[in-house]
Order: structure tokens, then sequence, then C-alpha cells
């Protein structure tokens, strides 16, 4: 493959990993914090409806398609002459694997326990709201944290 298309897909890998990273940052510090300031049915059903609206192409593109991408440039940036972006595209891919695996592992699970809850609004959310926070703060870390690495690989393999 071409130098120019492992750049291309570089590129395209930062660009799916800042979009997941501002999505999961706009959860952690507006959707979150707003979402807090609601009753608990308000809240509930808030979440409920986000749940269902986010199941969506555009999500899946950027959701799936950062760690895809990162692998892919990971692959194409093997050879000796593109190598020196390696291990930051490498890092990048780890942190955005874990981003997914934290999602798919609590993220899900506690989504699907929500919409499952039924009506008693404050006992739903008082199962929810601590623990799905706190580990949207982790994947939001881990998702901003690929994101930097990858940004850091199309600098380093600009000056290789």
């Amino acid at each position: 493959m071409s130098e120019g298309f492992a750049l291309g897909v570089l590129v395209a890998a930062v660009l799916a990993a800042g979009l997941i990273a501002g999505l999961f940052y706009s959860y952690s510090v507006s959707v979150m914090p707003g979402l807090a300031r609601a009753d608990a049915r308000t809240y509930v059903e808030g979440m409920r409806g986000i749940n269902v609206a986010i199941l969506n192409g555009w999500f899946a593109l950027s959701f799936g398609g950062a760690p895809v991408l990162a692998l892919a440039a990971g692959l194409l940036h093997l050879p000796a002459s593109l190598r020196p972006a390696l291990p930051w595209i490498a890092a990048g891919f780890v942190l955005l694997l874990v981003m997914i695996i934290v999602t798919m592992t609590i993220s899900v699970p506690l989504n699907n326990a929500l919409d499952a809850g039924g009506t008693d609004f404050a006992a739903v959310r008082e199962r929810f709201e601590n623990a799905w926070v706190r580990w949207n703060n982790v994947r939001t870390f881990v998702s901003i944290a690929g994101f930097g690495c990858l940004v850091w690989a199309l600098v380093v393999h600009a000056r290789a």
C-alpha cells in the first residue's frame, strides 16, 4: 500500500476517534449534569429516549469505526519507513478497545437494566446513575487518550 493511503486511513481513524471522544465528553460535561437536575421520572425517561436515539448508523460509524480504523492504520504502518508512528497508533487502538470493552460490558448492561427497570423511577435511577456516570467518565478519559495518541501518530508520521 502507498504511504498516502496509510496516511488517509490514519486521518480517518483520528476523525472517528475525535467524534467518539467528543460524544462521551459531552455526556460527561453537559448531558449527565443536566439530567442530574431533573426529577427521577424525567431522568429515567430521558435516558431511555437517549439510549434508543443513539443506536444509529452515525454513532456506529464512529464508535466501531475508530478502533477498526486505528487497527487498519497500524497494519498499514508496519513498513519500516512508516513504523515510527506505529507505537502511537497501537496505543490509540488499545485505548479505543478499552472504550469498546467498557461500553459493552458495563454501559450497555446498565442501559438495558434501565430500560427494563419498570416505573419505580427513583429506584431505577438509584441503581443506574452513579455507576453509569462513573464508567462514562472512564470511557471519556480512555477515548480522549486514544484520540490524543492517534493525533500524535499523525505528527510522527509527518516527521518520518
